[in-house]
């Protein structure tokens, strides 16, 4: 049972009709998601400007899985990780990745799994991170600007992950194949 309503283009509020109008041309549909989004239009505007912020950041289509699913995956979200399951089949990431970020197992290559790991001590410390953990990120070949986007991902997940949580957003019709329980 949804909890928040989900928008269409008619029923939005006037400022989330435009942004809805672009997701759906970006999309071909307006995701369950930004229509919930849409109930706050700026929420949304903030949600596609930190989305396309991210997907612009220094990560590649592997690394931005890694960050999105590792986080959707630890705060249990039911919409999002068959979505960015399927996002991630879209963009041909390595199934095997995307395996193992669902099932929570280490990552066999040893830099994306640095990246899952520090992605998780971010979430899970709430940003706290010890010079050590720093160091093995910086080793495994990431940077300081790895970590503030990083930062960018987890800002971007925390508005869908904790809005489809209230809302309990529906999955969207083409990602329901890749349905997902913790």
């Amino acid at each position: 049972m949804t909890t928040l309503k989900v928008h269409t283009i008619e029923s939005a509020p006037e400022a989330s009709k435009s942004l809805l109008e672009d997701s759906q041309k970006a999309y071909g549909m307006i995701p369950g998601l930004h229509g919930v989004l849409a109930g706050a239009p700026g929420l949304l505007q903030a949600y596609q400007s930190l989305h396309q912020l991210f997907v612009d950041s220094s990560f590649n289509e592997e690394e931005l899985t890694v960050v999105w699913q590792s986080i959707n995956v630890e705060h249990a979200c039911h919409y999002c990780v068959p979505a960015h399951t399927g996002i991630a089949a879209m963009m041909k990431v390595d199934e095997a990745i995307t395996e193992a970020l669902r099932n929570e197992t280490p990552l066999a290559n040893p830099k994306l799994e640095s990246l899952r790991v520090m992605t998780l001590i971010i979430v899970r410390n709430r940003g706290i991170v010890s010079q050590e953990e720093l160091e093995a990120f910086y080793t495994a070949g990431y940077g300081e600007r790895h970590v503030l986007d990083i930062i960018l991902g987890v800002s971007q997940k925390v508005i869908s992950n904790y809005t489809n949580h209230i809302a309990n957003t529906p999955v969207d019709a083409a990602f329901q194949k890749f349905a997902w329980k913790k």
